[in-house]
């Protein structure tokens, strides 16, 4: 099956998806790397979005957006609880890379 065009794919969806479903993937089957592979498959084809759309720079700060709202939701998720904490950090990642990249 043949990708959508890099410059069609809306990206803060997947950028969520990739975040929320880390965690559950994780969660789920009680194995981390598990949800790292969920993280890295989204966040590596946002990025192929990103480049064409917002050029490496622009892919390079939304990368580390994403993987920055990652690590994040670890000390959060003390603070607040461990979904509060997913979906608060997908949430603003999101709405960067809409921001950024998808609203062109």
């Amino acid at each position: 099956m043949p990708l959508r065009p890099a410059e069609s794919v809306t990206t803060a969806p997947i950028v969520a998806v990739g975040l929320v479903g880390g965690y559950l993937a994780a969660r789920e089957t009680g194995v981390r790397p598990v949800g790292g592979v969920v993280l890295a498959a989204a966040g590596g084809y946002a990025a192929r979005s990103w480049v064409a759309k917002v050029g490496p720079a622009g892919a390079a700060a939304l990368g580390a957006t994403y993987l920055l709202s990652f690590g994040l939701s670890h000390p959060l998720a003390k603070k607040i609880g461990a979904w509060p904490s997913v979906l608060t950090v997908a949430a603003a990642s999101a709405a960067t890379a809409w921001a950024i990249s998808d609203r062109r």
